[in-house]
């Protein structure tokens, strides 16, 4: 069955009661609680509820914010929508897939760091994301 197809009782079938809570009712997780928060693997990180690929590990950098973070989507991805739920205005990001609610996209003209320590150029986005909203598929070796 296609993902977009789904009812909510599937959903709720399918997801934790969290993943839920996050990806169908536009929750937040606390911050620095998600597994994927500091977590440096190189390979995708996917939509947990539909497995599309939504972002790579090189677009991945610590923020400092409890949430992973990122500088950019794989393109055609992620769909943007206004979000005026707590009474300011915020871009929210789904999955352009399935629709889950991943998070959000804020300015942020800071340079991050790689991981030797030196600056390096952003896109000027960071994309801060629930870590129970991703799955990871880890990069293969090279033989």
């Amino acid at each position: 069955m296609d993902n977009t197809e789904k009812t909510e009782e599937e959903w709720k079938k399918e997801l934790t009661p969290e993943q839920y809570r996050v990806l169908r009712e536009k929750g937040t997780e606390q911050p620095f609680t998600g597994k994927f928060d500091n977590y440096f693997e190189k390979g995708k990180y996917t939509c947990a509820a539909c497995d599309s690929p939504i972002f790579s590990s090189n677009d991945k950098y610590d923020a400092k914010c409890g949430w992973p973070s990122f500088d950019q989507a794989i393109p055609g991805s992620v769909e943007f929508h206004d979000d005026t739920s707590i009474g300011m205005h915020r871009v929210e990001v789904t999955c352009a897939h399935c629709g889950g609610h991943l998070g959000h996209v804020f300015p942020d003209l800071s340079r991050r760091q790689d991981k030797a320590g030196g600056p390096q150029d952003t896109t000027g986005q960071r994309f801060c994301i629930n870590s129970i909203s991703l799955g990871f598929e880890k990069e293969k070796e090279q033989k």
